[in-house]
Formats: structure tokens, sequence, C-alpha cells
């Protein structure tokens, strides 16, 4: 069996997103581009950098805005699917999700100091 080990968001991170699973850490609120967004089971956030997930193979998908080539991530340390990455927008409008990723709301929790 292999161990993994977490990657901790430093302490200056007051706020932060954690697996509601397994509380892992997964993104500093700092990290957050948008709140509009729509997963597979309901509202999702997406984020320029995530820590603790694990990437499968890229696929190309239909999505609410058009053909993209996502890849599914999930939790290290629990294996649950949190959402995805877009590897590449195929509409030029759509380019800036490239390199970032969704994760949906239903399965982080905020951390932290929140106000």
């Amino acid at each position: 069996m292999v161990k993994t080990f977490q990657k901790y968001l430093p302490d200056e991170c007051h706020r932060m997103y954690s697996c509601v699973h397994c509380r892992a850490h997964l993104a500093n609120h700092d990290d957050l581009v948008s709140k509009s967004f729509q997963g597979s089971q309901g509202r999702a956030y997406l984020f320029n950098a995530v820590v603790n997930v694990g990437c499968g193979e890229a696929e190309e998908r239909f999505l609410l805005t058009g053909l993209h080539a996502v890849a599914d991530i999930y939790c290290s340390s629990c294996k649950t699917t949190l959402g995805w990455k877009y590897e590449r927008a195929f509409e030029s409008s759509q380019k800036y999700k490239e390199g970032k990723f969704i994760i949906e709301v239903a399965h982080m929790i905020k951390d932290n100091r929140w106000n």
C-alpha cells in the first residue's frame, strides 16, 4: 500500500476550502476565479490552483459552454470525485478556463477564519 502525503495550505491562508468528506485542504480563497459555474451535481467554483487532488485522463465533453477537453479530479486522500480540470477549450471565448479547476460545492467546505 502506498502512503500519500497531504499538502497543507500555509497559515497565512485565512480562508480556504477543504474536502467535505475527509477535510483535506483543496484550495486557497485567493485562487478562486468564479462562483458562477455549474457542475454535474449543482453549483461549482472555478479555481486557478488546487492541492491534494489527482487527475484522470482527459476526454472531450460537451458542457453548457461548448466542447471542452476535461479531466476528472479527485481528492487524493479519500478518492472522491470533486469536479474536473479544463485541459483545452475549443472556442476562443472559453480559452481562459484552460488549466483551471472546477470543484463542486457539494464536495467542499469553508475552513479556517471565515466571517
